[in-house]
């Protein structure tokens, strides 16, 4: 279980960590943290350094009811710290966080490695032929609507099987265009409810039926505090908790905020499987 990053197989049949730099001012937990480029280079050495194989870039918050940054807004913001973090960081993997396609396109030719959209193309109609054209991975994740309207989106018939069949129909779609590597995110905290999130965690190892690396991403998210009754400033532990969970039932990255206490947790687990 592979994927091709700039020249570099990245297996992933033991989990990675992808750690997350937001260079938004309304993160949900740490918008406006990074400014400028000294805070920006120390943050990601320090992810590289504690174990991160992955430096996952936003541009434009997908926190429920975020505002909408435009296109043009989103390139200045994210498109230098490409370029800075590709020419300090020569081996670095970056993944760019983002659902349209130019973004996709200019970010890749300036130094990232992957993309991940929250939308799995259909944010913007050429995305995938964009993503074929690029020849980078791919992270597809599940979402209804928009970061503005997903939360009214939460009706299911059965949130395991639409989930599957909503990846079956993106998987085909992207094959047929020539897309190799795939990675899949089940979008904990878009479009669901607190206790849709957990059914989701719950049944994680239903998702394996496609054999492509799952992605879990539910560091700090409100699924954790709300539950806990605290903030996301104070969901660490809950959120090493759930890690667990997840890599238990088959998760192959962690998108997280806490490399370090990742890594540990992966660690952990590896010995657990010897």
């Amino acid at each position: 279980m592979t994927i091709n990053c700039r020249g570099k197989l990245i297996d992933l049949s033991t989990p990675k960590v992808m750690g997350i730099l937001n260079v938004t001012p309304d993160s949900f937990f740490d918008g406006g943290r990074y400014k400028d480029e000294s805070s920006i280079l120390n943050q990601v050495e320090t992810m590289l350094n504690q174990g991160a194989t992955f430096i996952d870039v936003g541009a434009y918050s997908s926190r429920p009811n975020a505002p909408f940054v435009s296109e043009d807004e989103e390139l200045q913001r994210i498109l230098p710290i490409i370029k800075l973090l590709a020419s300090n960081f020569p081996d670095i993997n970056i993944s760019v966080d983002t659902f349209r396609s130019t973004i996709a396109k200019a970010t890749v030719e300036a130094g990232s490695a992957l993309i991940n959209d929250i939308s799995a193309g259909h944010l913007d109609n050429n995305m995938l032929q964009t993503i074929a054209n690029l020849h980078v991975p791919y992270i597809m994740m599940h979402m209804r609507g928009t970061p503005q309207t997903m939360q009214t989106l939460t009706q299911y018939d059965n949130l395991i099987k639409d989930i599957n069949f909503y990846f079956s129909e993106r998987i085909a779609t992207a094959r047929d265009l020539g897309i190799i590597d795939l990675v899949l995110d089940p979008g904990f905290g878009f479009a669901k409810t607190l206790e849709q999130n957990f059914e989701l965690l719950n049944n994680f190892e239903l998702l394996n039926i496609t054999e492509l690396p799952l992605l879990a991403g539910i560091s700090r998210k409100s699924m954790i505090y709300k539950t806990l009754d605290t903030t996301a400033n104070n969901a660490l532990n809950g959120t090493t908790a759930l890690h667990m969970v997840a890599l238990q039932k088959g998760a192959k990255i962690l998108r997280v905020h806490d490399v370090k206490e990742a890594q540990e947790c992966i660690t952990l687990y590896n010995q657990l499987h010897v």
